[in-house]
């Protein structure tokens, strides 16, 4: 694909000033008509905005015809492809609300979806058919990718459109407060809660990134990350309708690392634990390199570059030499790593959904990739706080986003308000009430600390904090996150102490990098070195005294993981009970 960054447009985007969604598509749609919309990586499809807009006119005469009308829901459960973006959008201009399935939900967990989202429509795709056809009460199944018995195709739903239906009727009557799109949050301690977030909240959410970020019009990222989650209906789905941006759908997020090298995306968004193998590929890179002067020249610049940007965050003065020696390293050596890794067109890049160890983003700044965490939930539209470009504080979130009031309780909870804030769950009236005080603040279970610049530290989930048998307060993630970063070879730790007289730890290896271990004793002796180097970051009532390594891969959406790769601790507790009761034996 051609890089095109030096032909962007620069004028700020007009549909970031549409009321509702479904007006930013068709200003951005109207605009933007031969620009480039959505493909697919080999370019077996693409569309242009106005390509895009013709097929969502027809899908949505098609659904309209089935029965789909304002207020009512429709379910998407499909790899990340061109189809979800069609049919969503086509589904979003009825004034009707989709909402995705993780592709990883057994049949009992999506009827517990289509049960509380009362849809009767779902669009599929073959790999999923035979799931979603177990789901009572369903009458329309559109398959995307192929037939199936009593399914319907695409070209079924849109031959069914009537040629009378008014669309542009349609759109226009949506309104700023109707529902845009449920999110059902993963459930970590119960069923999942359908999260419900308005037009009015993805624009307003939409327009705080354009004040921080300030994205020119068109733009180019990659769409890998489920659909189920808010920040890459936020990525890949809502902001290009706002701003332009061309979308390369990656329906396997494991190969999404040969996508960014074909995008050379201007904006990209990854979990920690992508940044982290990211991390751990380029050092096991760097660590196999035969030519012996160009890896210690490597190594030597990485390490200068690493210690730069400890001062400036700690913002001491960076000695000339030091920075003479960085400009070097950084024309010769690392912008040829970045643009290797289809990182170089970069205007921003973030990490979220999960604590971020402050070595990994270290590690990006060193190499003159600018990674800024950020913080939200799906009840904030994904929005709340994040590291502005121009000032990144590592080890924190960053200030309050605009428009985002942010504040913390007595015992430190952190509380948000605005009109990103969700109006409240579907079909849990008491839930919803929990959720809020009585002057508007949402509680969102989070411990947080500000510094003096007003940037926000997350400590934890208020419910996960150890409380060790002496009383003494930890936060988990932190210990989890140390133990991580200390060897590529660490997939996934769950710290475990809370009423105990020590901590202890479950380890699983990274798949991709044991296979460069010769035996389990060799993978036993990496990881042992690994916690102790981590123990050496973290105060003595926080280290891990004993650790148990797992024969088993830990996979987003089984007993150990949600489908956004969330540790699911009282389940992890309950399997692996004699494990633990083990180790304090």
């Amino acid at each position: 694909m051609e890089s095109a960054a030096a032909e962007r447009r620069t004028e700020r985007p007009a549909g970031l000033d549409a009321g509702t969604m479904a007006e930013a598509f068709q200003v951005t749609a109207r605009d933007n008509a031969d620009e480039l919309a959505l493909r697919t990586k080999d370019d077996s499809v693409t569309l242009s905005w106005g390509q895009y807009a013709e097929r969502v006119e027809k899908l949505a005469a098609g659904l309209a015809a089935l029965g789909l009308e304002r207020g009512q829901t429709i379910g998407l459960m499909l790899t990340n492809r061109p189809e979800f973006h069609l049919f969503d959008a086509a589904a979003m201009h009825l004034g009707a609300t989709p909402y995705s399935v993780y592709n990883t939900y057994a049949p009992e967990e999506i009827e517990h979806l289509a049960k509380d989202a009362e849809n009767k429509i779902f669009v599929t795709e073959q790999e999923f058919l035979e799931r979603i056809q177990a789901v009572e009460g369903i009458e329309h199944v559109i398959v995307v990718d192929g037939e199936g018995d009593g399914t319907l195709s695409i070209e079924d739903v849109e031959s069914r459109g009537e040629d009378g239906f008014d669309f542009e009727a349609a759109w226009k009557a949506v309104e700023p407060d109707d529902v845009l799109t449920l999110i059902y949050t993963s459930g970590t301690t119960g069923p999942p809660k359908g999260v419900q977030i308005t037009h009015d909240n993805m624009m307003s959410a939409a327009r705080s990134y354009d004040k921080l970020i300030a994205f020119p019009l068109g733009g180019r990222v990659v769409s890998y990350l489920p659909m189920a989650h808010v920040a890459e209906r936020n990525v890949s789905h809502y902001l290009p309708m706002s701003c332009a941006f061309s979308v390369t759908c990656c329906p396997n997020a494991r190969e999404v690392s040969s996508y960014i090298q074909e995008v050379h995306p201007t904006w990209f968004f990854g979990v920690p634990r992508i940044w982290e193998k990211m991390k751990a590929g380029l050092e096991g890179m760097l660590a196999g390199l035969e030519d012996e002067e160009q890896k210690t020249k490597l190594t030597e610049a990485l390490d200068k570059s690493i210690e730069r940007v400890r001062l400036i965050q700690a913002e001491e003065p960076v000695p000339d030499e030091l920075e003479e020696a960085f400009q070097k390293a950084d024309s010769e050596l690392f912008a040829g790593l970045r643009t290797m890794l289809g990182l170089d067109e970069l205007e921003a890049c973030n990490v979220g959904a999960a604590p971020t160890p402050p070595d990994v983003i270290r590690f990006f700044h060193a190499l003159g990739i600018p990674l800024a965490e950020l913080w939200g939930m799906s009840e904030t539209t994904g929005a709340g706080c994040c590291n502005p470009p121009e000032h990144i504080k590592i080890g924190t979130v960053g200030p309050p986003a605009p428009d985002c009031e942010v504040t913390l309780a007595e015992d430190g909870e952190v509380l948000i308000r605005g009109a990103v804030v969700f109006p409240g769950y579907r079909n849990l009236p008491d839930k919803t009430k929990e959720t809020f005080d009585d002057e508007g603040w949402l509680h969102t279970g989070d411990i947080g600390e500000f510094d003096d610049d007003g940037y926000l530290k997350i400590v934890d989930r208020k419910k996960e904090l150890i409380i060790n048998a002496a009383g003494k307060n930890m936060s988990p993630a932190n210990i989890e996150a140390k133990i991580k970063s200390a060897s590529p070879l660490i997939g996934q730790a769950i710290a475990i102490g809370d009423g105990r007289p020590y901590n202890v730890a479950l380890i699983t290896v990274d798949p991709e990098t044991a296979p460069g271990y010769d035996s389990r004793e060799a993978m036993k002796k990496e990881v042992a070195e690994g916690v102790e180097r981590a123990n050496e970051e973290l105060a003595r009532v926080e280290q891990i005294k004993k650790f148990k390594l797992l024969d088993e891969e830990w996979e987003p959406g089984g007993d150990e993981l949600t489908p956004t790769m969330k540790l699911k601790r009282k389940p992890i507790a309950e399997k692996y009970a004699d494990e633990i009761e083990e180790l304090y034996s």
